[in-house]
């Protein structure tokens, strides 16, 4: 597939085809675009489903992994894309790692023995082994080396998100400085006790020059607190993601993921019950939206923007 934006753009803005556009996507019915067990078959079995359930365009996206499974997974996905010329709705990937916090909280449901510091020369790497097509890369603000990675970042066409990151308000402005446009699941991949002012999300929601992507499950942020925090964003400046898990799609029930148990309870919360954080969602992107649509606080003209519009934007 050609990298030549005219394919994968909506030609229509303002007609929507059949779906939405997810900008964090980790797999799909035990399907992980971050494991070794992936092959073509099993990577193209979870974009059709992707594709055929309501998404329009998306980025398979990377948590933090050794280095060696970015260049096994980007040269075997981007090959996959490449061979079916008419996946022109996968434009690219997300990199959600490795350039992130170690720290507990801040890491997430990553393995803190994969994360990297800063390394624009790596980058690099992952850039030619996806072809040239990461889209989107997640980094800590906080790290030392970060602003010439961000540099690096964007001389390669890549935009930049901040996540899984302790970031404050001054590292924030200065990243938004040096090209980042984006927050990553802003309010989550973070402790469950913060400071009651000093803390990323008030720093988040509070920097105007960054968008903020927020997870549309109702589980990472309660409905009533992420209706208060797209009002405080503004509609140009959110987007909404699904973060779906690999075993996003599967029923309530006990499950190994990332070689830890995981549990989908019924009302459809992915979480780790010993440490008891989110370890991604459960939703896809349609049942992300359709959960936003029953909050009604939003019309039909701000959905298409936060779930359509906003994206395409962000990674164009």
């Amino acid at each position: 597939m050609e990298d030549n934006g005219a394919d994968w753009k909506v030609k229509n803005p303002h007609n929507r085809p059949s779906g939405w556009i997810d900008l964090q996507v980790n797999g799909l019915k035990g399907i992980n675009f971050s494991d070794t067990s992936l092959t073509p078959d099993s990577f193209s079995s979870a974009c059709k489903d992707i594709l055929n359930g309501g998404t329009d365009i998306f980025l398979p996206t990377m948590i933090t992994s050794p280095v060696k499974v970015y260049e096994r997974n980007l040269e075997l996905m981007v090959k996959s894309i490449d061979d079916k010329k008419d996946w022109n709705r996968i434009p690219g990937f997300h990199l959600e790692g490795p350039f992130i916090s170690p720290e507990p909280g801040y890491v997430g449901a990553h393995n803190p023995a994969f994360t990297q510091k800063p390394d624009p020369d790596l980058l690099k790497k992952f850039q030619e082994w996806s072809g040239g097509k990461i889209k989107l890369l997640t980094v800590a603000a906080e790290l030392e080396g970060s602003d010439k990675l961000v540099k690096t970042a964007v001389k390669l066409g890549i935009t930049v998100s901040i996540g899984h990151s302790n970031f404050n308000s001054e590292n924030l402005k200065r990243m938004a400085s040096l090209g980042a446009k984006a927050i990553t699941h802003l309010a989550n991949g973070l402790p469950l006790n913060l400071a009651k002012f000093a803390n990323p999300i008030w720093a988040g929601l509070c920097e105007e020059k960054l968008i903020g992507m927020f997870v549309g499950d109702g589980h990472h942020i309660p409905g009533n607190i992420l209706k208060k925090m797209i009002m405080a964003k503004g509609i140009d400046k959110t987007i909404i993601v699904s973060d779906a898990s690999p075993i996003a799609g599967y029923k309530p029930g006990r499950y190994d993921l990332f070689g830890t148990t995981a549990v989908i309870t019924k009302d459809g919360r992915l979480y780790n019950p010993v440490k008891l954080n989110l370890m991604g969602s459960s939703y896809t992107m349609p049942k992300c939206m359709d959960y936003l649509k029953k909050l009604d606080f939003l019309s039909e003209k701000e959905l298409y923007k936060i779930g359509y519009e906003n994206p395409i934007k962000l990674i164009s």
